[in-house]
């Protein structure tokens, strides 16, 4: 039985929308632009999700994969081909859009809540998603309060504004960093399998719940 959700905290790659092939495009010209190998689209599904810098460091070669001055290079020339090329293949995932619209319908409160910069989860979610109104659409730099999930100060900044526990939350995303942020901050989990990531991974997080299809969220809460 799920407990009363009064809203819906939601992340963005991976959940809302599938960044694979542009993530995994632009980094790949940064890895270029450094004289370094670059990594198969598929490689990506494992390294993004706990932000650019560790994305940054995870597609690096290994000898190369802490050294805090190529990573800031890496993700320098990350953002800004990013910035112009984000669009390259990302759309929001078959159902999603269906699935905002009925849950406007039933007036539940929308939030976003990224590990992306924030003026790229900014942009990315006007363009993406113009016919929806959110609450609070916050990356990881939203007002220099928010830090990368599973930190909860994401969540307690949206409970903030929308004058709710973060216990009448839901957070509903495809990796364990997302289960562990409603974990480190009282929210129910629920993991999505159309994401990046598999189910034994978001049920060994610990994810309350667990859905193949944005329907079946409809119907959970």
């Amino acid at each position: 039985m799920v407990r009363p959700i009064k809203a819906l905290v939601l992340d963005l790659d991976g959940t809302l929308l599938n960044t694979l092939e542009g993530l995994a495009n632009s980094f790949n010209r940064a890895l270029s632009s450094l004289g370094m190998q670059t990594r198969a689209v598929d490689e990506y599904r494992h390294f993004i999700g706990d932000g650019a810098a560790r994305c940054a460091s995870r597609c690096l070669p290994d000898e190369h994969s802490n050294n805090a001055s190529l990573i800031e290079k890496c993700v320098s020339l990350f953002q800004s081909d990013y910035a112009d090329s984000w669009r390259e293949g990302t759309e929001p995932y078959p159902g999603i859009t269906d699935l905002l619209a009925g849950l406007g319908q039933h007036h539940m409160p929308l939030t976003v809540l990224s590990n992306k910069d924030d003026a790229f989860t900014q942009e990315m979610v006007t363009v993406c998603f113009p016919e929806t109104r959110f609450s609070l659409v916050a990356g990881f730099g939203y007002q220099h309060r928010v830090l990368h999930k599973p930190d909860p100060s994401g969540p307690l900044l949206i409970a903030e504004h929308l004058q709710l526990p973060t216990e009448a939350l839901a957070m509903v995303g495809d990796t364990a960093t997302d289960i562990q942020t409603a974990h480190t901050s009282g929210m129910v989990s629920i993991g999505v399998l159309w994401g990046f990531r598999d189910r034994q991974e978001l049920e060994q997080a610990g994810a309350q719940h667990v859905i193949g299809s944005p329907p079946e969220l409809m119907e959970l809460i």
